[in-house]
């Protein structure tokens, strides 16, 4: 009887090695399997042929909005005199401007500085005698037709420095888009006849990218200083906007076989 037990509990022990050798072996080959998968996709991936082709696309339009600085500069011996002879100018300035049909919400004051001026003297010692003030007015001139009018306007109000002029597009977003259209068109032209000339076949597109800019064009470059601006002797400046060009460059990626 007892032979009959360990011989009953020996062949249990062996089927149960042998279950677990084969869960054992079982698992590895899953395990592998997925392994050998992915190894697969991923060589999938870099194995695929692609050809990446550029188009560009232009539009030009006329500006229609022009943008420059008026800047009034004062020196007195003391800030209280400078600070209210500068902002009496400023303000005359602005008013001026302002009865040219330019919105007050155009404008906007982007610096304001107060340097103390010495006079130096071979001792080396330095002497306070005054202070200069300077404030500067962005403009944004929408009708194109009284750019010169309004410089005139403002110099003869008080302004004694004018900043670059530029030339630019307020709403380009539209233009933009045809832009886009047009080279999107040009690459998938450029595209489809590298296909025909290589003997292949386009796919799908895999990948897209763009870049875009409108160049901004300074008329008057640097600074009009306040003897140029007093001498334009009541001459109203002619001013030329010409056009502004729109450019937009994609990049197109196929899958081919």
């Amino acid at each position: 009887m007892e032979k009959e037990k360990k011989a009953t509990f020996n062949i249990f022990i062996f089927i149960l090695s042998a279950f677990l050798v084969v869960l054992i072996v079982l698992g590895v080959v899953i395990i592998q399997n997925k392994i050998e998968e992915r190894k697969y996709i991923g060589r999938e991936n870099e194995s695929r042929n692609t050809i990446t082709v550029f188009g560009t696309g232009e539009v030009y339009a006329k500006p229609d909005l022009a943008i420059t600085n008026f800047s009034v500069i004062t020196d007195e011996k003391t800030v209280d005199k400078a600070m209210s002879k500068n902002t009496e100018k400023m303000n005359a300035v602005i008013e001026a401007i302002k009865n040219k049909g330019v919105d007050g919400k155009d404008m906007k004051t982007t610096n304001f500085n107060i340097n103390p001026r010495y006079e130096w003297y071979e001792n080396g010692r330095r002497v306070l005698v005054g202070y200069e003030i300077t404030q500067s007015l962005e403009t944004k001139i929408r009708d194109m037709e009284k750019i010169g009018e309004i410089i005139e306007t403002a110099t003869n109000a008080g302004a004694n420095q004018i900043g670059d002029l530029q030339f630019t597009i307020d709403k380009e977003e539209e233009l933009q888009k045809q832009a886009r259209k047009e080279a999107i068109k040009e690459a998938k032209a450029k595209a489809e006849e590298l296909a025909s000339d290589l003997g292949i076949k386009l796919v799908k597109i895999s990948g897209f990218s763009e870049s875009s800019g409108t160049p901004v064009y300074p008329i008057y470059s640097g600074l009009l200083k306040a003897d140029q601006a007093s001498g334009m002797g009541g001459a109203v400046p002619q001013i030329e906007t010409g056009e502004n060009k729109i450019e937009v460059t994609v990049d197109i990626t196929y899958e081919i076989l």
